[in-house]
């Protein structure tokens, strides 16, 4: 199997789980789906295997004391390319998840979070974090007003 279809493959892979989590989220096939680990263990055996093969004894000195030019010249190897991407894969998925159980858990809204995982992780993160921050200033300022009006 070459590199490209990896690459392919791999971007197919992800995104049964992405439209899971996005428009059912509440379906107990989803839950179910999301409790498991399986789909990271796939990837992550997917990018251990790109990994393995993307490493010469140059990009292994280069990544071991990183310089950004070194990184560059590194990820300009189609392969190292596919392996960094499967890495974006795996973790903006694995923090999608997170995402996902949170608002499970907490019935704080998190598709508008979860989307953006899928095309930007960190930005996912940082939307679900300040849509928490929110959802529970604005609970306590609805609890608090609940209180001072039963109270008089």
């Amino acid at each position: 199997m070459s590199v490209s279809q990896i690459f392919d493959g791999a971007n197919v892979f992800v995104l049964p789980f992405w439209a899971l989590m996005i428009f059912l989220p509440n379906w107990k096939v989803t839950r179910k789906v999301m409790e498991s680990y399986l789909p990271f263990v796939a990837l992550a055996a997917v990018y251990l295997y790109l990994f393995i093969n993307s490493i010469t004894p140059e990009n292994a000195q280069a990544l071991a004391n990183p310089q950004l030019a070194d990184i560059a010249r590194f990820f300009a190897e189609e392969q190292a390319a596919a392996t960094g991407w499967i890495h974006f894969l795996v973790l903006d998925l694995f923090v999608g998840r997170w995402v996902y159980w949170e608002g499970q858990k907490t019935g704080i809204w998190t598709v508008h979070s979860i989307a953006l995982c899928l095309f930007a992780g960190p930005l996912g993160l940082l939307s679900h974090i300040v849509t928490s921050w929110i959802s529970k200033a604005f609970a306590q300022s609805v609890e608090e007003k609940t209180v001072s009006s039963s109270g008089t």
